[in-house]
């Protein structure tokens, strides 16, 4: 299958709730910094009173060196997938 959303119809504003994103990462010319704290926070309450969708393109989960039962830097034994807020 060839996927190529340089065609896509709404590429841009709705590339942060694409399935491809999710699963491929961002698009290269989506790279940079992220939005600012503020952006995000002031976003966060505009999605909480259903004006705009909320930001679902987060950074990967990483590991910490916090103490687990499987042992400090380990995987921890569930990863919880959630859906909170996804309409």
């Amino acid at each position: 299958m060839i996927i190529d959303c340089d065609t896509c119809a709404v590429r841009g504003p709705a590339c942060q709730d694409c399935v491809i994103t999710c699963l491929l990462g961002p698009p290269s010319w989506l790279d940079g910094e992220g939005l600012p704290g503020e952006e995000v926070a002031a976003l966060a309450v505009l999605a909480g009173s259903g004006l705009v969708p909320p930001l679902r393109l987060v950074p990967p989960w990483e590991p910490d060196s916090s103490p687990r039962r499987g042992g400090v830097g380990q995987e921890p034994d569930v990863l919880v997938w959630s859906t909170a807020g996804v309409r």
